[in-house]
């Protein structure tokens, strides 16, 4: 297709701009990868910038051998899979539903859905709601109060709205009830749907620290984000904890060693549905 002149400028200037914007993210990246490679006279000296110098490997030891590292990042990896698979569970239930349009007060449903986009039930009802129902110091708390996201719901609504009735008529004529429609018709044509929404569960489950610092008072339970924040906020204890055997680090580089720890994991699951990603929005933003 041969492009207008117009069309060529704009194309390179949209280029140019999302360049700009995609190295203003991956510029600070890479320069706390340096840091945490460098060794502590380099980064006392603060001439670090996007390449190590002094090549240590201690920080990352020295992270790797912390004993709350690694329960952090266990109880990160039960949030993060048992709420995926929570939210998805009670997402495609509810967008399956709501995508019917013979389900009584279908629309009244889906406003009330809407609004909690808007509005919430405030911060301090949130927390009395979460210790009556005995989910402080719990995992299950960093769940289920935040286990169905209406944005996501109503992406997932609309790609079931897009499914031709006719399958699912078929489907009714052989007998098929409504488990075996969403199981066997629904749920296959929509995996990129599906695919993207995980994704997008998965990353607010690894990332989230504000309902872990409410409701989570025990070390045991802290997940990956809130260990990592109080790593990177509380001096005093990332001065003193380093030993003789760490004496070549400083808090500095391990600050920057945890923050390439907590990422990498999630960002090695973004490939795998990387290919799904584009399609699934796409498909999902579609009014139906």
């Amino acid at each position: 297709m041969i492009q207008t002149k117009g069309e060529s400028v704009f194309s390179y200037v949209n280029v140019l701009l999302l360049s700009l914007v995609s190295l203003s993210m991956i510029l600070p990246f890479i320069h706390i990868a340096a840091k945490s490679l460098s060794s502590e006279a380099h980064v006392l000296a603060k001439d670090i910038t996007l390449w190590p110098q002094g090549f240590n490997l201690m920080s990352y030891q020295y992270v790797l051998s912390n004993k709350q590292f690694f329960y952090s990042f266990g109880n990160s990896i039960f949030i993060t899979v048992a709420g995926t698979l929570i939210s998805m569970a009670l997402t495609v239930l509810a967008a399956y539903a709501l995508s019917k349009k013979t389900l009584p007060y279908g629309r009244f449903l889906m406003m009330l859905f809407v609004i909690t986009m808007f509005f919430s039930g405030g911060l301090i009802p949130t927390y009395l709601v979460v210790k009556q129902v005995g989910l402080m110091n719990s995992l299950w708390g960093l769940i289920l109060p935040v286990a169905l996201a209406p944005f996501n719901l109503i992406l997932i609504r609309n790609f079931f709205m897009g499914v031709p009735e006719s399958l699912e008529e078929s489907a009714r004529m052989d007998g098929a009830n409504n488990w075996r429609i969403l199981g066997s018709i629904y749920l296959p044509l929509s995996k990129p749907a599906l695919a993207t929404i995980s994704m997008f569960y998965a990353v607010g489950y690894w990332n989230s620290f504000f309902q872990a610092m409410m409701y989570i008072t025990e070390r045991r339970l802290m997940p990956l984000q809130m260990f990592l924040l109080q790593l990177v906020t509380d001096e005093k204890t990332s001065d003193t904890v380093i030993t003789d055997v760490f004496k070549e680090v400083t808090p500095e580089t391990i600050r920057a060693a945890a923050i390439l720890c907590v990422v990498i994991p999630i960002i090695c699951v973004y490939p795998f549905i990387q290919k799904y990603f584009v399609k699934g929005i796409m498909l999902g933003a579609v009014k139906g």
